[in-house]
């Protein structure tokens, strides 16, 4: 399980992503930020997002943002 918080991307939001693959992490993270940021990932910014995602340390079912 891998997950991104958004946190770490330069917003001041308590938003935490989870998915299975990077993959996933990276389209619910660029889902996240259209809905509640206003914000389009662009490739370059999807680049940045994508060295941030990290392995969950803990891997027990959480809630999705």
């Amino acid at each position: 399980m891998y997950e991104l918080r958004c946190r770490d991307v330069g917003f001041d939001c308590p938003g935490v992503v989870h998915g299975a693959t990077k993959e996933d992490v990276l389209m619910r993270a660029a889902e996240h930020a259209a809905e509640v940021h206003s914000t389009q990932v662009t490739p370059a910014l999807a680049e940045k997002v994508s060295a941030l995602i990290r392995i969950r340390e803990d891997a027990s079912p959480s809630a999705n943002v």
